[in-house]
């Protein structure tokens, strides 16, 4: 099944490519949720005025979300967790306390988005990636401090 995407979809592709995917993909995921329509010749003519809106639109998140980095990168967040005597913490410090840490910052984020590929379980300063586009990727300074 040919299908015309509306929007990015990870790992398939980009807004107003025409992608081949398994006929259950495209008609129970993708075109339910409006991520995509069928690529039939009424579709195709629709395009090219489809890709002008998604041009524009993609070059105003993208102002957007290169906005947010810089915002993102100048951040530094201390994170106060109960620890024992060697550094180890008494549980972990996960995205969804990044995700708080950087609210209270006044940096609002998805924890979806925050790329921890472990949770943090020892005393230190780290460097954690945020998803903020599929190209733009800041990365936040985190320090995990023992609660005192």
């Amino acid at each position: 099944m040919k299908v015309i995407l509306r929007e990015d979809v990870e790992k398939l592709g980009k807004a107003g490519e025409v992608v081949k995917v398994a006929d259950g993909y495209g008609r129970n995921f993708l075109i339910p949720r409006r991520l995509a329509v069928l690529a039939d010749v009424r579709n195709m003519k629709a395009l090219e005025h489809e890709r002008r809106v998604i041009e524009t639109r993609a070059k105003k998140d993208r102002k957007g979300a290169a906005a947010a980095a810089e915002r993102l990168a100048a951040v530094s967040l201390t994170i106060p967790a109960k620890a024992g005597e060697e550094g180890r913490l008494f549980g972990a410090v996960t995205s969804r306390d990044i995700a708080e840490a950087l609210e209270k910052a006044g940096v609002p984020v998805d924890r979806k988005t925050i790329q921890l590929p472990d949770p943090i379980k020892q005393v230190g300063d780290y460097k954690v990636k945020v998803r903020v586009a599929a190209d733009i990727v800041p990365e936040v300074s985190v320090r995990v401090v023992p609660e005192s």
